[in-house]
């Protein structure tokens, strides 16, 4: 009792700790999911941040993109500007781009409670800027004397291909897109104003429309941004809900099961406790009413003394049933194993039942096929799953009914044993309901019949305990079929041939008898 009670007292405090360690960590990933969702008014400022974090893997990403193409804007511009101010123009424009970067690297190292602050949003802004000014600059690059349409041209190019990239780049964050964009499009603006011709009224035209609508496409790409992160936002906050109820689901689960286990743990330790007293009311009763000491005086006294031994056998035989359903549950019941006929557990069960079938006038008929090899089982659990069986097709047969048992191989040459009886039978929606434990079905609780409701959950127990299998068929008014089956590998003379075993010379033999 002592080893058992430390043994119990160890498990809960391993699954108490367990459960603690867990509601942390939940508690934790739940702070965390709401934090980041909040109020509606909170969301802007949450999504800033994580637009931030965009922001800078995008400019990680294109650390080497940007200079390409400057030095690409550099290299055909040396046709009408001089390349010395080109390659000085070119240094400054990387020089200002890998800032950004370095800017960008320095955002993604820093520590989750640095990244909320402010001052990273303006470093962001005055880099891009700074890089934007490095861009206006080339366009403010002294041509040659001999430049013409040509480089006009590639100015409103070169304009439309960098604000393209940076609003790619910056659209999720509005204020580093103006810095990056605005810069470029004023300066070329007023240089195409500065001539007198109508193309360069229409390119200074184009150019500001440009600017519009690369902020009007930077604008719905920010939209998409926060679209993006909301999906994600609620995805975390239902994956984090779903964790939640898992883990209360699971917690339940486990003081369900950590109950259970106590309970068939302590009844299975009371066994002494609970059947040694009950063996000395039924001693002293019996001797009581059968008048061994000699006569009562009063015949009351005799028949107290009579239900007192009737309600005592009742509570036993309770007793009994509960203590070896939770000796099974609590995996301390062991099989006693031997080769055994399991024709004559079924002979000898039908001839215990025999008595109680005749006093209600019920024909009791049993037939086996003939030769049939014995069984690796526990004889004595098979003659409780047999007569708990039988006693259910007894009880529940009106007068004049039958019982018919029958044994036999079944398809893949194990055995089983078929015992159908003609009751009012069980509706289909209740067959779930007799199956568990202190389960009884409409007709059991009308009728009133004596009963426990353990006697097929024992039955489902043992017989899987023997890795066989049970199964229960019944129609209203046509009565109840159970069958227990046995797999080929209990057969004793069972030889693996592709999985056919041994087949009899004698052939398939039925063997009839009926009594009562």
């Amino acid at each position: 009792m002592k080893s058992d009670a430390s043994e119990i007292g160890g498990e809960a405090f391993a699954i108490n700790r367990q459960r603690a360690i867990r509601r942390r960590e939940m508690a934790r990933s739940v702070r965390d999911i709401r934090s980041r969702l909040g109020a509606p008014e909170n969301r802007h400022s949450t999504f800033e941040h994580e637009r931030q974090h965009l922001f800078a893997d995008t400019r990680i990403n294109a650390a080497f993109a940007a200079p390409l193409l400057a030095l690409i804007v550099a290299a055909i511009s040396s046709l009408w500007i001089n390349p010395h101010f080109m390659g000085a123009w070119f240094l400054v424009t990387v020089c200002t781009h890998f800032l950004m970067v370095m800017i960008s690297h320095s955002y993604e190292k820093a520590p989750s409670d640095q990244k909320v602050r402010v001052i990273w949003h303006r470093r962001f802004v005055i880099g891009d800027l700074i890089y934007g000014c490095s861009w206006a600059l080339f366009f403010l690059m002294p041509k040659a004397s001999g430049a013409g349409e040509g480089l006009v041209i590639f100015h409103f190019a070169t304009l439309l291909i960098v604000i393209a990239m940076n609003t790619m780049q910056s659209a999720n964050l509005p204020k580093c897109l103006l810095a990056s964009t605005l810069p470029i499009t004023l300066v070329v603006t007023f240089s195409f104003l500065q001539q007198s011709s109508a193309v360069h009224y229409t390119l200074a035209a184009m150019a500001i429309g440009a600017q519009g609508f690369f902020l009007i496409l930077g604008n719905q790409l920010l939209k998409n941004a926060n679209t993006m992160l909301e999906y994600r936002a609620d995805k975390d906050h239902l994956i984090a809900e779903l964790e939640t109820a898992n883990a209360m689901s699971d917690e339940a689960r486990r003081r369900a099961e950590a109950a259970n286990l106590a309970k068939s743990r302590f009844l299975a330790t009371m066994s002494h406790e609970l059947r040694t007293p009950l063996n000395a009311i039924l001693g002293f009763s019996e001797i009581m009413k059968d008048e061994v000491l000699g006569p009562m005086a009063n015949k009351n006294y005799r028949s107290y003394a009579e239900d007192i031994h009737g309600s005592g056998e009742h509570l036993l035989n309770l007793i009994n049933e509960i203590l070896d359903l939770s000796r099974i549950e609590a995996g301390r019941h062991e099989l006693h194993e031997e080769p055994i006929y399991l024709e004559n557990v079924v002979a000898e069960c039908g001839t215990m039942m025999k008595v109680r079938a005749k006093a209600k006038s019920i024909a009791l008929h049993q037939s086996h096929q003939a030769d049939l090899p014995r069984v690796w089982a526990d004889e004595r659990a098979l003659r409780q799953v047999v007569l708990n069986l039988l006693s259910n097709a007894v009880k529940f047969t009106p007068v004049g009914g039958e019982v018919r048992v029958i044994l036999g191989p079944t398809s893949d040459g194990g055995q089983y044993v078929s015992i159908r009886d003609s009751g009012p039978g069980i509706p289909e929606e209740e067959i779930p309901t007799v199956l568990e434990a202190f389960g009884q079905g409409s007709h059991a609780i009308k009728s009133a019949e004596p009963g426990t409701g353990l006697g097929l959950s024992i039955v489902q127990a043992l017989v899987n305990m023997h890795d066989g299998k049970f199964t229960i068929k019944s129609k209203l008014r046509e009565g109840t079929e159970v069958t227990v089956s046995l797999p080929p590998s209990r057969n004793m003379n069972y030889v693996e041939e592709g999985g056919v075993p041994e087949k009899h010379a004698s052939g398939p033999r039925l063997k009839n008898a009926q009594t009562a």
